[in-house]
């Protein structure tokens, strides 16, 4: 067991390895495999067995631990393979768990570890920066989902869409991780302790763990989700001048269906003939050359005489000699 533990850990994870020795090697993937919507009592599946039944898209979430594993250094990683869908649904998840639990759990354990007398001060100042602090993380968090995030869903729905991404994330992250070293140090150095160190203690513990876990969240954000956004945007810039040509050359489909008609009818609008007249012309009513003009206007998306005119004239329907100016 051990053997195989240590060729796990010394190599890059693959979607062939059974997720069962992956977590057990690293208890913090637990974390990671939960914000996929990934539960346990997966057996003895492989990665991509376990990601398949779950529809988890297995190169995102084999890139994310083993970065993990890695130690999640800060430096960006090869994204090719990435979904940033996946990744998208990952980081909300990971909001979630934070501010829906984390710090409500660890708030809760904090009340019954200090001393929230009147004579202890102490104790009312270390709980108030511990609520600001975790007002401080949710308005990041909300900015993100609300600013950042939402910018990224267009990107995925095909809008290129404009606005000061330079630095999407990180411009908040080293400020929360700071305040959260500076908590813990509160406790360490200036808070008095009982007799009865135990529950203190294990809160302390689960802030560092916080602190690391919120740690690799932000770079996860930096160095995995921003490398692949920043490829989907270039990708939707690319698409752009494909799809406009599609727009022209459906356009031009659109102009090909003109109905012999109907082309009669530009041509007697680029004369400048009225309705009545081009009906007494072509001989028909009034109302069937109001129709015939309403179709031309939807198929060729021109709405004026003198556009249908300009049509007429590039299209060599009819000369410049014939057009009354």
């Amino acid at each position: 067991m051990i053997a195989i533990r240590r060729s796990y850990m010394a190599g890059q994870y693959k979607s062939t390895d059974k997720l069962s020795f992956v977590i057990a090697n690293d208890y913090r993937l637990l974390q990671v495999m939960s914000r996929f919507g990934i539960s346990l009592g997966f057996g003895e599946k492989t990665i991509m067995e376990v990601c398949r039944q779950c529809g988890v898209d297995a190169d995102t979430f084999l890139t994310i631990i083993n970065y993990v594993k890695d130690g999640a250094d800060n430096r960006p990683q090869r994204v090719e393979q990435v979904s940033v869908a996946s990744v998208l649904g990952y980081l909300k998840r990971t909001h979630k768990y934070f501010l829906g639990y984390l710090f409500t759990n660890i708030r809760f354990h904090l009340l019954n570890a200090i001393d929230c007398s009147v004579q202890n001060e102490i104790a009312f100042l270390v709980l108030k920066f511990f609520d600001e602090y975790v007002e401080e993380v949710r308005k990041h968090m909300e900015y993100e989902e609300s600013t950042v995030y939402a910018y990224v869903e267009k990107l995925l729905d095909g809008e290129c869409v404009s606005i000061d991404n330079s630095h999407l994330l990180s411009r908040h992250h080293e400020a929360i991780e700071s305040k959260l070293k500076e908590l813990k140090n509160l406790f360490m150095q200036y808070y008095p302790q009982t007799e009865n160190n135990e529950k203190l203690n294990a809160v302390i513990i689960s802030i560092y763990q916080a602190e690391e876990d919120l740690s690799i969240h932000s770079l996860v954000e930096d160095n995995i989700f921003v490398p692949a956004v920043r490829r989907l945007e270039h990708q939707t810039k690319m698409r752009q001048p494909v799809e406009e040509e599609t727009q022209n050359t459906a356009s031009s489909s659109s102009e090909e269906q003109l109905s012999e008609r109907e082309k009669e009818i530009v041509v007697c609008v680029a004369k400048g003939l009225s309705n009545k007249e081009i009906a007494d012309t072509l001989c028909l009513s009034v109302n069937t050359v109001t129709t015939h003009r309403r179709n031309i206007a939807r198929k060729l998306q021109i709405h004026s005489p003198a556009g249908i005119t300009i049509y007429a004239i590039v299209n060599k329907l009819v000369t410049l000699n014939e057009v009354i100016i």
